[in-house]
């Protein structure tokens, strides 16, 4: 996609979004429909996603609930795909934990790209139209018990086929070479040298690259009809090639950050050797989901006689915002959007939702007034599972009563993102240990049953921020650091309660305005204040105090999946510290958190 600034270019200073949102002051087992490859999934499901934690997500998991109806077309990517079907490269899951990436580096090509799964058929390729094919990591041997292997018929030469290290390696088994346990091993950076002038993939690198490589095996004689297109001190055929069939694999993985030229190497294949047109772009995206909304809810209005109304639960974050812009574009004052106000939001979020939904954008708009409700369900409590368990509860319980009230509803839409959808589908989340709640709390109540609408069910998070932007929805919505659904709730140490919310959101507050004024806001994946339950001793003016300590985390991450500490300068931590100790009633200490993710997680609870 094309028609946006990335996100992770530095803003230099105050935007005119930062001073609109007011930072003035500061110096410059339940079954829910199907994966897109016609599996049962739950759909909903985030254990591992990293993305924004929004309140609205709380209708989207339920997973005691009953599933949700969707109809036959949503159980196709089709909603994803304009008229004229972009030209795409899938990838082929063979359980690498890079293989999302993989997809999101050829995405950022302007190229579409799905993650499949390993045996998909090759006439399922063709059907799809597929320009390519990228076979991707895994965590086993290619001669182990039960490895996973593609179709045979992958490697007729029908589509051009890449594999990258495992992948590479059932390449080179399959066709008649020789794969053995290495002596050297080779486990994060290394130096490939190509020995190949002419090889199309590694075409204009250079005789030497610094690579990433994470693999115990190695290929020791090559396939017939292949050649070596590379090499390390240990790995003879670190790259191999078979033109004729259009046939290519690398030992290293291109699309980690640690390849530098890795988004070369993937745009010789994506571009060059597959022939794809970079034609998967926010404005081609816009158009189709548009009209492919339209389009469904005006038939189903015909087929059942009524006014087709669409409610969605609005957060305040990208995915929700994103996704209501679009449905309200498609389907007009039919669509209702309902804020739950829990009292948990940072400061005058909630005032800019309002003043973009309701004022600019003209949505019907519902602002539900919940706040002594939600702080009465959390009274006592200091358990950081149960205050989400609270809140998603009561949540549902909120929207349930404001959903009765509009009468007849037809659709609901949800912000699920395609890792939403990949990752309701990985075998090992089955199995994963649960390490906190993100939206698997509470459940639908069993007669609120709509049809889906998920207009982002096949982006990205990084697409979802530029159709925002292309959707001309304000930057600091955009563009806004990811917010847990329990929002201050589980920020604040302990019991829950007005005083320590007003204490926390003005701490908060300071932390973003200076890191804004800095220009660092969009150089760090989160930045927030937590209110500890400790109290320590201090000297303001003559007197002793005795009073809260509050946290400051920033955090440093590609996807949320890892993160490291920001390494914020240190003027601007005593600025923070400065102003939270005398602008803030009832702090007079201020500590900073330089855990990395893991062992730590970047909430506290």
């Amino acid at each position: 996609m094309t028609e946006a600034a990335d996100e992770n270019v530095v803003a230099g200073g105050l935007t005119p979004e930062d001073q609109a949102d007011g930072h003035t002051d500061a110096k410059p087992e339940k079954e829910r429909g199907k994966t897109v490859h016609g599996e049962i999934a739950n759909a909903g499901h985030r254990v591992l996603a990293p993305d924004d934690a929004e309140v609205e997500a709380y209708l989207e998991v339920a997973l005691d609930a009953p599933a949700p109806e969707r109809s036959p077309e949503d159980e196709r990517p089709t909603i994803s795909r304009p008229p004229e079907p972009p030209d795409s490269v899938v990838v082929l899951d063979f359980g690498s934990q890079f293989s999302q990436l993989i997809a999101r580096r050829v995405r950022e090509l302007d190229v579409y790209s799905e993650l499949l799964p390993f045996d998909t058929p090759l006439e399922e390729l063709e059907r799809r139209d597929v320009k390519g094919v990228i076979l991707s990591g895994g965590p086993m041997s290619v001669y182990d018990e039960g490895a996973p292997r593609p179709d045979p018929a992958i490697w007729s030469g029908r589509i051009p086929v890449l594999g990258i290290c495992y992948g590479a390696q059932l390449m080179a088994v399959a066709l008649g070479g020789d794969v053995l346990s290495s002596d050297h091993r080779e486990y994060g950076p290394a130096s490939i040298a190509i020995t190949a002038d002419d090889d199309r993939l590694l075409h204009d690198l250079g005789s030497e690259q610094p690579v990433w490589m994470s693999h115990g095996d190695s290929i020791t004689r090559l396939p017939t009809g292949f050649r070596s297109t590379a090499q390390t001190d240990s790995t003879p055929y670190a790259g191999l090639a078979d033109p004729d069939r259009g046939l290519y694999g690398i030992q290293f993985h291109p699309e980690v950050v640690h390849t530098p030229r890795g988004r070369d190497v993937l745009a010789n294949f994506v571009h060059g050797i597959a022939g794809a047109e970079s034609n998967w772009t926010s404005a081609n995206f816009i158009d189709a989901t548009v009209e492919r909304i339209r389009e469904r809810v005006d038939t189903h209005a015909k087929a059942t006689g009524e006014e087709g109304q669409v409610i969605c639960g609005l957060s305040g974050g990208v995915d929700s915002s994103v996704a209501a812009t679009l449905v309200h574009r498609a389907v007009g004052d039919r669509l209702t959007c309902i804020y739950v106000d829990h009292g948990l939001m940072r400061k005058r979020e909630s005032e800019l939702l309002r003043e973009t939904f309701e004022a600019n954008l003209g949505m019907n708009l519902v602002m539900v007034d919940a706040r002594e409700r939600f702080l009465r369900r959390l009274a006592g409590v200091e358990d950081p599972e149960e205050k989400r368990r609270i809140i998603g509860d009561e949540f549902i319980r909120v929207f349930e009563e404001e959903a009765a009230r509009l009468g007849q509803i037809d659709f609901l839409t949800q912000g699920t993102l395609y890792p939403d959808v990949i990752e309701s589908t990985a075998p090992e989340t089955k199995a994963a240990q649960k390490i906190k709640t993100h939206h698997n709390v509470g459940g639908l109540p069993s007669d609120l049953r709509f049809q889906l609408i998920e207009p982002l069910r096949y982006l990205f998070k990084d697409e979802v921020r530029k159709v925002g932007m292309a959707l001309d929805l304000p930057e600091q919505m955009v563009m806004r650091q990811p917010f847990p659904g329990p929002g201050l709730a589980i920020r604040i140490i302990g019991e829950v309660t007005k005083e320590r919310l007003d204490t926390l959101r003005e701490a908060d507050w300071i932390v973003i305005d200076e890191i804004k004024a800095a220009g660092l806001y969009r150089n760090v994946w989160q930045s927030f204040a937590i209110l500890t339950p400790v109290r320590s001793v201090g000297v303001m003016g003559d007197g002793r105090t005795y009073a809260n300590v509050v946290a400051i985390r920033a955090v440093t991450s590609e996807d949320g999946m890892t993160a490291d500490w920001a390494k914020l300068p240190y003027d601007v931590l005593g600025k923070i510290s400065a102003r939270i100790v005398n602008e803030v009633p009832g702090v007079n200490r201020v500590v900073y958190d330089i855990s990395s993710k893991p062992p730590a997680t970047i909430e506290w609870e």
